[in-house]
């Protein structure tokens, strides 16, 4: 017996391919390895109904965590500029793109500095995105010190598949978010309690101008609110519990 977890939608490596081929050799390969499981934990819905429709024997939920103890929220002093951030990788920085002129139009109005870490620094250059480099060691401290943390994405099978890292590790460190109204950031984001959802360029420019106008005291309300919410179901003390029982109750069937 084997339990198999799945964070991305990795079946549309295949069903969505290109190739033809590939999509009618390989389309249903994930599909089998769910059938055949004792049990798939599926980090968000959208991937736990795709191992339904597979026939799996047994689907959980246990979302993407953090661990609650290493990250924190981190006071900080009031500062003259605040700070919306990004982390990711340079294959994931294309997200941020389409934001450039909301992040000019906001910067003109505003005293604002935007940070994207781990993002390629050659495709922000003459905008005004600060790179940041990303380490495991320091990801925790560099989202400490935003005051907003951003995840864009667009609305495609891949992206509905996503479990909403980013907002995770931004709310455990205390910092409100906004997103883009896709999968899994629909149930993170509690609309006006941890952050804002926005789809269009005027919702992002409503939404962090919004938050941003607000202040320090209130973005740090919101901020504990979601700090809350991932110590309660999105940290590691949370859902070890359920992972372990998950497959122990898999092993029993042996």
């Amino acid at each position: 017996p084997y339990v198999v977890d799945y964070d991305d939608a990795l079946f549309h490596r295949y069903d969505c391919h290109p190739n033809p081929w590939v999509r009618q050799l390989l389309g249903q390969k994930i599909d089998s390895v769910m059938r055949h499981a004792e049990c798939v934990t599926a980090g968000n819905q959208y991937l736990a109904e795709r191992a339904h429709k597979a026939g799996a024997k047994k689907v959980q939920i246990i979302p993407t965590v953090v661990d609650a103890d290493r990250y924190q929220p981190k006071h900080k002093a009031d500062a003259a500029v605040l700070t919306v951030g990004w982390i990711g990788t340079p294959q994931t920085s294309r997200y941020l793109k389409p934001l450039l002129p909301v992040f000019e139009s906001l910067k003109q109005e505003l005293p604002l500095r935007f940070v994207a870490v781990g993002a390629n620094p050659k495709d922000f250059v003459g905008t005004p995105v600060e790179v940041w480099p990303w380490t495991e060691e320091s990801e925790v401290e560099s989202g400490q010190q935003f005051d907003i943390g951003v995840m864009p994405l667009v609305d495609s099978p891949w992206e509905r598949g996503k479990c909403g890292y980013k907002l995770i590790q931004y709310l455990a460190c205390g910092v409100p978010v906004v997103a883009s109204p896709v999968g899994v950031n629909c149930e993170i984001v509690k609309e006006g309690e941890n952050g804002r959802l926005a789809d269009s360029a005027e919702q992002w420019h409503q939404a962090l101008g919004a938050m941003l106008k607000a202040g320090q005291p209130r973005l740090e309300e919101m901020g504990m609110a979601g700090r809350k919410q991932v110590v309660d179901w999105y940290s590691l003390q949370a859902q070890a519990p359920r992972l372990l029982a998950a497959v122990k109750n898999a092993a029993n069937n042996l």
